[in-house]
């Protein structure tokens, strides 16, 4: 399915920028003409995307060829080159802004991903992204956290149950909340594992007596609280630190036991690493 989900992704983004045609290049190179390109780190960070970049190049023109330097995960430098392709010059500048745009995003997330996780490597908590994601390129986004180290929460609202704070007061309380998603999931035979955040050590409490969850989130706890909350947690249940947590603090929350820190701006407010494709004129 994940194979099938980027080559989709990758078509559509192909034909929302390609359209009935790459004019600007039909316009002005001859559709014979070979050439070579090579994509060039203007920044320093972590490369990531470099096997997309590959299923973009093959999917555009089979008769690209790319040779990679620099595989995904990797420390790059300005002024090194991450792969050089070869192959029809049409197809190259085709294929360029996709390849560019994907990789920058997924590069800057991957270098953020990774800076967090040296913050934290004393420790042996895990760092999560989220579902704050740009609609249709979840699974990319999320494939560059596990490049920069990060581990991956739900990839989407069916593959774990989270009872969040509008679930529960929807629902009438944790009790009410949990006790109906247990009848849910044995109704229809799923095994899912539930995870329920609390805004405060009530919410903890009735959380744990539920006897019915996975893991807790401990929402807007500060590293003190987490540190007298966590006595009170069974060691069968997961804890999981989540919002307002910043550089500056997050190596405190990391020491306090938890199991898993989750933190959006992993890919919602991340910046894009800086590289170009360059065409090389012998």
């Amino acid at each position: 399915m994940t194979e099938a989900l980027i080559k989709e992704i990758i078509q559509n983004a192909l034909a929302e920028d390609i359209g009935d045609g790459d004019h600007s290049s039909r316009a002005c190179i001859d559709p014979k003409a070979l050439g070579e390109a090579k994509l060039l780190v203007k920044e320093s960070g972590i490369i990531a995307g470099v096997a997309l970049a590959i299923q973009i190049f093959q999917i555009v023109d089979e008769r690209l060829i790319v040779t990679v330097f620099y595989d995904d995960g990797s420390s790059v430098e300005p002024g090194d080159i991450v792969l050089r392709v070869n192959g029809p010059a049409q197809s190259i500048l085709s294929a360029e802004r996709l390849i560019l745009n994907c990789m920058q995003r997924m590069s800057g997330i991957a270098t953020m991903t990774k800076s967090i996780v040296e913050l934290v490597k004393h420790t042996d908590v895990k760092i999560l992204d989220t579902r704050k994601t740009t609609p249709g390129l979840r699974i990319l986004e999320k494939w560059a956290v596990r490049i920069g180290g990060g581990y991956n929460h739900r990839f989407g609202l069916y593959d774990m149950v989270m009872l969040k704070d509008n679930h529960v007061d929807f629902a009438g309380g944790i009790t009410t909340a949990v006790k109906q998603t247990r009848a849910y999931l044995n109704a229809l035979n799923k095994d899912l594992k539930i995870e329920v955040e609390v805004r405060n050590k009530k919410e903890l409490l009735e959380a744990i007596s539920t006897n019915g969850i996975d893991r807790i989130m401990l929402d807007n706890f500060s590293p003190n609280q987490i540190r007298e909350a966590m006595p009170l947690i069974p060691t069968t249940m997961e804890v999981e630190a989540s919002g307002g947590i910043t550089i500056e603090t997050i190596a405190d929350y990391a020491e306090s036991g938890v199991h898993f820190i989750s933190i959006g701006a992993l890919t919602h407010s991340v910046k894009s690493l800086d590289i170009s494709l360059k065409a090389e004129i012998n």
